[in-house]
């Protein structure tokens, strides 16, 4: 079966799904989160690679149990209060945890136990939750995946994958031995190894039927057993008793149109994609009649979206490409799996709030979720919230007012974040997250990310100018943004152009004004990848007018980290433009970097020196730099952070130097040094925006026309981060 959509189809769908109330009675908001790492033992090495990816709770909800697939254990969170979760043990599993689910008091624990993908194996581990200890296990025969418990807790359903191996003939199916479903009876939390069941699913599927590989399994109220199989691109309805196939059909296919297929460094919605395959990941019942599926794709790609089925296999809606654009719009696309598989829609989950039924759709490579409400025809996008690097399961307890997702990704060994839980309530306020958005131009929406200097208009209000940083190579990009708006939106894009094509080899960092209707912005620049240090500036229509390369005398022992923030002082022939070098260079003594003036009508350069604070020894590759620089009345004021994330985040500070000590020596010379003050921690601030860990690059900063401070967070492109952007008023009252 094929869905197609026409764009004014897709836009209908997209005003409908945006037209979100500034403030909804009920909200859901990040209250907590856990890292992972917390519950290694007392002797382990901290640095042990861990993550959390099926979560469930306790059935008082007081208690979180999760998969942790590179340790080899499940981790408890006791979550008593919610917004302090506290490490609760781990315990190991002898084998590779897949998934977890909660029958009275006991853990029923999926784990994998393969010598091979050619000689899959598994068992079903019985926990008792209050002791934290294995009671018994049950063979299953093969590489178990997801794991499901019936309502009335008699019996559990387990798919049994028996993946295949992407690096054996280019992961083409068929690969055996098959997969197939597991059953099995269930009493006071207790499996039943003697009544384990096993259900062919051969036979099923018009794609390699001979080798069916069941993905992700869900049960309703009346016992009935919905099972994906990912790379058949194919459903199954069983009943959960007797293990009979009711009903099975092919998840179809989607015609998209409007969407990025291109991982080249640009966002550009203009894409089609003719007959993409579903490949469904997770499934939820939305009821006892109705199926979401979650069409992440794996053997060929997927659909980009979710879809809602009855038990025949009719489709009753489609997401198509508006979730993607939705997620485009507060910034999280990650342009590094355009070509693959886009935001990659991967978990599920689905409850009732308040007496209303939502569900939730988990971004994997986006770290978003989408908050649906099931209205039973045309769901409703609600909210998007920010959930963690790569969140892959989620749990809802809708008891307490909890969702709790689990956030596999653990990046710590590359100074990132490590793995999280986090967790949402649902109660009366105003929805913290996104706090910038873009709009929709010509039915696609302004994609954007990797946000780094800003600058305000001159004339307006509330207005301001943003830059992208590297990360777009192919499309460095000017974005207007209106900040009376709540969430901030960026309202147009200004593409930098040379010879009226986008410009590429920039590593663009700063923005300022120019007096004249267009921009000077500053390259931060890379020597060893080619990438010039230099200055351009454009004029209202994006092209670069003049190209400023540094002197020599400044480029020794020049390194990858350049200008990252540029503003200007003075007019006409007097104007005057300051970069700030964001850590030493060759010839800088250690601890002061330089703060480089360059005047536009002499081509005179020169420079002071900016003392840093000092990192923090005890975190390896901890170091400390400059971010931004913007003047507004007698300073200029500096970020200056620390590279570290979460708590081991120490400095993100402004400060301020006044213009009048700004008199630049002779590039090498001898510089005088400027003395700072500072105005503000940020700290603070990035704690409270959302209630997640501080995130580390702190990269914008600037006045708007009426003295109004701004600052904002660079995500990075979504790449191996978790892409939240916090763009955010400051408060400076008090600073004279």
């Amino acid at each position: 079966m094929t869905i197609r959509f026409s764009r004014a189809a897709v836009t209908a769908a997209l005003l409908a799904s945006a037209a979100i109330p500034a403030q909804a009675e009920q909200v859901f908001n990040r209250i907590a989160a856990f890292a992972v790492a917390e519950n290694l033992p007392k002797d382990a090495d901290k640095a042990t690679k861990t993550s959390a990816e099926i979560i469930t709770a306790t059935e008082d909800g007081m208690q979180l149990i999760y998969s942790d697939s590179p340790y080899g254990a499940i981790g408890f969170i006791d979550i008593t209060d919610p917004r302090a979760p506290k490490a609760a043990g781990s315990l190991k599993m002898g084998g590779e945890p897949t998934s977890v689910t909660v029958a009275g008091k006991k853990a029923l624990v999926a784990v994998n136990t393969s010598e091979s993908k050619q000689k899959p194996s598994g068992k079903l581990v019985i926990v008792d939750i209050a002791t934290q200890k294995e009671e018994a296990s049950c063979d299953l025969g093969g590489q178990p995946d997801s794991i499901a418990i019936s309502h009335d807790k008699t019996f559990a359903a387990i798919a049994i994958e028996n993946e295949r191996d992407e690096e054996l003939n280019d992961g083409k199916l068929p690969q055996m031995p098959a997969g197939d479903l597991v059953i099995v009876n269930v009493k006071d939390g207790v499996a039943d190894c003697g009544s384990i069941k096993h259900v062919a699913m051969t036979g099923l599927a018009e794609i390699a039927p001979e080798d069916p590989e069941p993905e992700f399994v869900a049960i309703n109220d009346k016992g009935e057993i919905a099972l994906t199989l990912q790379e058949n691109n194919h459903i199954v309805i069983l009943d959960g008793k007797t293990g009979t196939v009711k009903s099975h059909f092919s998840a179809g296919t989607v015609d998209l149109e409007g969407i990025d297929t291109k991982s080249n460094g640009a966002l550009k919605f203009t894409d089609k994609q003719e007959a993409r395959k579903r490949e469904p990941d997770a499934v939820k019942w939305l009821d006892n009649d109705r199926i979401v599926i979650a069409n992440e794709g794996d053997y060929e790609g997927g659909a980009r979206g979710f879809t809602i089925f009855d038990t025949t296999g009719k489709v009753l809606y489609e997401s198509g490409p508006s979730f993607e654009h939705e997620v485009a719009r507060i910034g999280h696309y990650p342009e590094k799996r355009s070509k693959a598989k886009g935001v990659e829609p991967e978990g599920l989950e689905a409850a009732t709030f308040g007496g209303q039924p939502y569900f939730f759709v988990l971004a994997e490579r986006a770290s978003v979720v989408g908050v649906y409400k099931d209205t039973g025809g045309t769901p409703e996008l609600m909210q998007l919230l920010p959930s963690g690097i790569s969140p892959e399961g989620a749990v809802a307890i809708p008891g307490r007012n909890l969702l709790v997702t689990a956030n596999e990704a653990d990046l710590r060994e590359d100074g990132g974040a490590g793995s999280y839980v986090a967790l949402f309530e649902y109660a009366e306020g105003e929805k913290a997250y996104p706090t910038l958005r873009s709009a929709m131009v010509d039915n696609a929406p302004i994609g954007w990310g990797a946000l780094s200097g800003l600058v305000g208009d001159a004339e307006m209000e509330g207005t301001l100018y943003a830059i992208s940083d590297s990360f777009y190579s192919m499309q460095p990009t000017i974005y207007t943004i209106d900040a009376t708006k709540k969430p901030a939106e960026i309202t147009k894009a200004l593409v930098v152009k040379r010879d009226g094509q986008p410009a590429q080899k920039l590593d663009l960092e700063g923005i300022t004004l120019d007096g004249k209707g267009g921009f000077w912005l500053a390259s931060e620049g890379d020597s060893a990848k080619l990438v010039p240090h230099a200055l351009y500036n454009v004029n209202e229509k994006g092209e670069i007018k003049k190209e400023i390369a540094l002197p020599a005398e400044l480029l020794q022992g020049d390194t990858r980290f350049g200008f990252e923030g540029i503003t200007s002082i003075g007019s006409g022939a007097d104007q005057t433009l300051w970069m700030a070098v964001q850590r030493e260079w060759g010839t800088d003594e250690k601890g002061f970097v330089k703060l480089v003036s360059y005047k536009p009508e002499s081509k005179e350069w020169g420079a002071v020196r900016y003392p840093l604070e000092k990192a923090d020894k005890s975190v390896e590759k901890s170091w400390v730099g400059l971010s931004e620089i913007t003047a507004h009345g007698d300073y200029v004021y500096i970020v200056e952070r620390d590279n570290q994330i979460g708590d081991a985040a120490k400095i993100k500070k402004l400060y301020r130097v006044a213009i009048a000590d700004l008199k630049p020596g002779k590039i090498g010379g001898e510089l005088p040094t400027v003395k700072k003050e500072e105005v503000h921690d940020f700290i603070p601030d990035l704690k409270a925006a959302t209630n997640g860990y501080v995130l580390d690059k702190l990269e914008g900063f600037t006045f708007d026309k009426a003295g109004k401070a701004y600052a904002v967070t660079d995500n990075d492109g979504v790449d191996d981060s978790s892409g939240e952007t916090l763009f955010f008023p400051v408060n400076l009252e008090g600073i004279n």
